[in-house]
């Protein structure tokens, strides 16, 4: 799949580049608390859930809140 503009960063270069900054700045970074949360309410609706563990549901919620902030 070629991207359109190759000067563009790709979704997944986005998400490295934003965890990376996480990483560095830690709890002063903008995305670092919305990611959080969402890892909880997924820990949280996995332990709710027969079809999923709570390590997946976290790891899901982060990823999707993860996903959320550099979409926009």
């Amino acid at each position: 799949m070629a991207r359109q503009h190759p000067e563009e960063p790709t979704l997944v270069e986005q998400a490295i580049e934003e965890i990376k900054a996480m990483g560095k700045q830690g709890m002063d970074h903008p995305s670092t608390r919305p990611v959080l949360i969402g890892g909880g309410v997924g820990a949280a609706v996995g332990l709710v859930l027969d079809a999923v563990t709570w390590p997946v549901g976290m790891f899901a919620g982060a990823a999707i809140a993860l996903l959320m902030r550099v979409r926009r």
